[in-house]
């Protein structure tokens, strides 16, 4: 049995409750999702996704695509296979992680998935404009998006000036700040506050938060003006 005695883990305070980071775009009826958690069955349910158009995937870690096997349930109900925009070496495995969905032989019910291959350049999903963002996750690139004025960034710890320089101008960054400590491959707090603060970011959300962070309620009101801890059924309207 697993268990945990942090006072987070342990909060009643729903802003507490911090599932494995993702997020829901949704633009005239047209849903995106950025990266399939392990808990992206609940994630969906809860938010009474009934449809869903397209996947963006950030990086290849576990907790990233663990819950991709769960778009069967889109397929059933769609009567097509899900789109999913990843880099080569995404791809690579997710091809080796689901092997059974990209097999000649498929076994009935298997997920069944389109890939496409995002590269550096901007690229269009049904007239939506989204712009890759090289980051590194450590030694990793990761890609964030920028889809007009949002821009969302996890599991990173460094950016480039000329990635930067895509981010300037949006209106809402979510961003990753793992905690106050300094970490190997993510931001911690005050050097996502330094992000936000160097390219003039009007609202900023943080995101990957772990439970060395503290609570919500604490930590929260400490941050600068417009600079928030995100909290899982955020909903923001950007326009």
């Amino acid at each position: 049995m697993i268990g945990c005695d942090c006072e987070v883990c342990k909060s009643l305070d729903s802003m507490d409750k911090r599932l494995r980071s993702s997020v829901l775009i949704e633009i005239d009826g047209f849903n995106i999702v950025i990266d399939t958690t392990p808990d992206f069955r609940f994630q969906m349910l809860r938010a009474n996704v009934k449809n869903l158009n397209a996947i963006l995937v950030t990086h290849p870690h576990k907790d990233h695509i663990g819950g991709m096997d769960d778009l069967r349930a889109f397929n059933f109900f769609q009567k097509r296979p899900i789109d999913v925009y990843a880099s080569e070496n995404t791809q690579g495995v997710i091809r080796n992680e689901f092997s059974y969905a990209f097999s000649e032989m498929k076994y009935p019910g298997c997920p069944e998935i389109n890939l496409h291959t995002i590269q550096e350049q901007t690229f269009n999903i049904e007239g939506i404009s989204i712009i890759p963002i090289k980051v590194l996750h450590y030694k990793m690139p990761v890609l964030g998006f920028r889809i007009g004025n949002f821009t969302y960034i996890t599991d990173a710890n460094q950016i480039d000036q000329q990635e930067k320089q895509k981010i300037m101008g949006s209106k809402v960054l979510v961003l990753n700040a793992l905690r106050k400590e300094k970490h190997i491959s993510h931001f911690n707090i005050y050097e996502a506050i330094g992000i936000s603060r160097e390219l003039g970011i009007p609202q900023t959300y943080f995101t990957h938060i772990s439970h060395q962070l503290g609570l919500y309620q604490e930590v929260d009101p400490l941050l600068p003006e417009g600079i928030h801890l995100a909290y899982d059924k955020l909903e923001l309207e950007i326009l």
